[in-house]
């Protein structure tokens, strides 16, 4: 249950993004799992998946960084670290 309101606010901060671009789709999307954060980088991706079908992120490319370092302050985060949209030519 964690993980899906995670995604879902991950999805509405990403979407806020692109609409401010006024994005015509979400190309691809960064980001950054903390040690502590509970999520692989195959669960992120499932998860992304399910919620961006039907929005404009559906098919985007996932960069993912994993970090190990239990010290770091975002340690149990998972950050947004960029977005690449396409906007009307």
């Amino acid at each position: 249950m964690h993980e899906h309101g995670l995604i879902n606010d991950l999805m509405r901060r990403i979407m806020r993004a692109a609409e401010a671009e006024k994005a015509e789709r979400i190309v691809a999307v960064s980001v950054w799992l903390g040690a502590f954060s509970h999520m692989s980088s195959n669960h992120f991706r499932e998860h992304f998946n399910r919620a961006s079908v039907g929005s404009l992120a559906e098919g985007a490319r996932l960069d993912i960084t994993t970090s190990d370092d239990i010290h770091d302050s975002a340690a149990a985060d998972v950050l947004v670290t960029g977005i690449e949209v396409e906007t009307e030519r």
